[in-house]
């Protein structure tokens, strides 16, 4: 396993919820010497640093570079379609307890069902005063949960594509029960018995459902990666890896959005002004006045990394000829109009994988299948910057599990090296 595949892994096996990705994120760049800042509070930076801004599900990474008049961004997302327990979660049927939940964006919700899940996320206690809060995170790390199928026998028409009702199918079961089980409030007593706390002291919690499955090589070569949370912890790692390896001369940035799957519009979303913000922070600590700030924004570069689609070797007909990229081949390009990536931009990506020997592939929708959105298009938008869409090629994209090819997430790594260096 590659250093690059072995770091990915461990991103992936370890961001078993968006607040997890975020705190393993800074783990990670503090190991590498990045110091942390306060978003509500003034930045103390110098040129030649490296730092982070951390909320919630949402981080801000960046370096200060000899000039500093140019800003280098490349962005991502620590969200995937999924599932979310409601907060009176406790529903009783079959001599089982089971969890009512909402669906998190658009996945392949079927593709969840009879596997081992768990639940990730925060839990929001009781501090000194009502408007302090004190953020715990929570994982069981082990198998909690599972969501049976019905029987074929039941369900005859099942292999024939049958639709599921999030309010009925997608309902995890937790624990069998007893005569006199008491189902209110058990959840609440599990996490404090979890965090070691009293249940009077806590105020909320946000749970995600995860797969507890690891990420694993597929293949006889082992020319594959399956692995939950493909989309989008391979640009999160990508991103961060080409950050902490390059000291470039403008000021550096790897964003971590949060809520790309449901349209980014919210405070940590792409499509908000908290990047916009951090960045104008950036620059007034350096002693940029306002027209400074919007030159470094227009003479600067978004990356907007997300994953593609690859072609699928059993539904070919989906792909659109020669822009179908190829696992094992290469970062894709991704190119249509619900993407941020434009002549000029695709040119820059085309000669920095061509001066770095990367190996790059372009993708573009059939024209009748318009793909989903990223990042790009609205970040870009707010700071009036070129930008290009680039990612990994995966298939099974939004499933319970994802698959990439094994040599791709080096090309990936190197590009966002070569971007924040050029």
């Amino acid at each position: 396993m590659s250093d690059y595949n072995t770091n990915l892994c461990r991103f992936l096996d370890g961001g078993i919820s968006p607040y997890h990705t975020v705190a393993q994120s800074a783990q990670f760049l503090e190991e590498n010497g990045f110091s942390s800042l306060e978003l509500g509070k003034p930045f103390e930076i110098k040129k030649g640093g490296k730092y982070y801004v951390q909320s919630g599900t949402f981080l801000a990474a960046f370096t200060v570079g000899s000039e500093a008049d140019y800003f280098r961004i490349a962005a991502s997302h620590t969200d995937w379609p999924c599932l979310r327990i409601k907060p009176q979660p406790e529903m009783l049927a079959g001599g089982c307890c089971k969890l009512s939940v909402e669906n998190y964006g658009g996945g392949i919700f079927s593709s969840w069902l009879d596997r081992p899940l768990s639940l990730a996320g925060v839990v929001m206690l009781k501090a000194d005063r009502p408007s302090k809060i004190d953020a715990r995170l929570i994982s069981w790390d082990q198998p909690l949960l599972t969501i049976p199928n019905l029987a074929i026998h039941m369900n005859r028409e099942v292999n024939k594509g049958v639709p599921l009702k999030a309010n009925v199918d997608m309902l995890p079961i937790c624990r069998a029960v007893q005569d006199g089980f008491s189902k209110d409030g058990y959840l609440l007593s599990k996490i404090a018995e979890k965090l070691q706390v009293e249940k009077e002291e806590i105020l909320s919690f946000e749970l995600y459902v995860y797969c507890a499955e690891k990420a694993e090589y597929i293949g006889f070569e082992k020319d594959f990666i399956s692995s939950p949370r493909l989309d989008n912890l391979s640009s999160v790692h990508a991103t961060l890896d080409g950050l902490v390896k390059t000291s470039g001369k403008g000021i550096n940035m790897a964003i971590l959005f949060d809520n790309e799957e449901i349209g980014s519009n919210t405070r940590r979303g792409g499509d908000s002004m908290t990047l916009s913000v951090i960045m104008e922070k950036i620059a007034l600590a350096i002693g940029m006045d306002r027209a400074a700030f919007l030159d470094a924004c227009t003479n600067g570069m978004l990356l907007s990394c997300d994953a593609a689609h690859a072609a699928h070797p059993n539904h070919m007909e989906f792909a659109d000829g020669a822009h179908a990229p190829l696992l094992n081949r290469g970062v894709s390009l991704k190119r249509s109009p619900r993407y941020s990536s434009v002549t000029e931009t695709c040119a820059v990506i085309a000669a920095l994988c061509d001066a770095h020997d990367i190996p790059l592939q372009t993708y573009m929708n059939r024209a009748d299948l318009p793909g989903g959105g990223t990042v790009g298009s609205m970040a870009s938008s707010i700071l009036a910057m070129p930008a290009a869409d680039v990612g990994v090629p995966i298939l099974a994209m939004h499933s319970a599990r994802e698959m990439m090819g094994s040599r791709d997430q080096e090309a990936f790594c190197r590009l966002c090296e070569a971007f924040f260096d050029e």
